[in-house]
């Protein structure tokens, strides 16, 4: 039987394993896919355990940070749900959105669908947009010593995986490469309504970086 705190157990294993993590991947950004996972979840049809499992799990071990590893994420979470007594139904519906929820240059099918995968997808574009979207992008760009904007350098809109991974574009070209598509790319009504706001503000702080960038405002 599941344990009945797997929820508040799950939340303090996500924050002490993501202590010290990169600022645009850390707890707080779990916090954030978790609390818009259950607002979007309110208009679905889905199971609510394995939607908020997967936000929570959704990052346990991005690959950006380990070596580019796509399996120690779904492995870590296989394992902690192990002692949580989770189900092989719940292990495995978290190990699919876990393996499907990336971006990938955008060029990736999916290789499973659910109303859950949808609903957590969802969530984690959302904190990919708006003005949160807009810090994250350039303080893991700072992160990764990228420049903010180089006018020589044009954003590659046909990437495959590997060279979306691969990128060391400056932070700017990352809102054409992803952030700006996302809009388009919502599965569920909720998202794609509070995605329509968060992506006007983005068109709006790029007509304002440019402005500055030439010296016109």
């Amino acid at each position: 039987m599941t344990n009945p705190s797997i929820i508040e157990n799950t939340i303090e294993f996500v924050k002490e394993t993501l202590e010290g993590a990169e600022g645009g991947h850390d707890w707080f950004h779990i916090e954030r896919v978790y609390n818009n996972s259950k607002l979007i979840a309110k208009g679905e049809e889905a199971d609510k355990l394995i939607v908020e499992l997967g936000a929570l799990l959704h990052d346990i071990a991005d690959s950006k940070f380990h070596n580019g590893d796509e399996s120690l994420g779904p492995k870590v979470a296989d394992e902690f749900l192990k002692t949580q007594d989770a189900s092989e139904e719940v292990r495995n519906h978290v190990i699919k959105i876990i393996e499907n929820i990336s971006f990938k240059g955008g060029n990736t099918e999916r290789k499973f669908s659910s109303a859950e995968l949808d609903i957590v997808q969802d969530a984690d574009r959302l904190d990919a947009l708006g003005a949160i979207g807009v810090a994250r992008a350039f303080n893991y760009g700072g992160f990764k010593g990228r420049a903010l904007f180089d006018p020589k350098v044009k954003p590659n809109l046909d990437m495959t995986k590997e060279e979306y991974k691969a990128s060391t574009a400056p932070t700017i070209n990352h809102f054409y490469e992803k952030l700006l598509l996302l809009k388009d790319r919502m599965n569920t009504e909720t998202g794609k309504r509070i995605a329509e706001e968060r992506h006007r503000f983005m068109e709006d702080y790029l007509k304002q970086f440019y402005a500055e960038w030439e010296g016109l405002a």
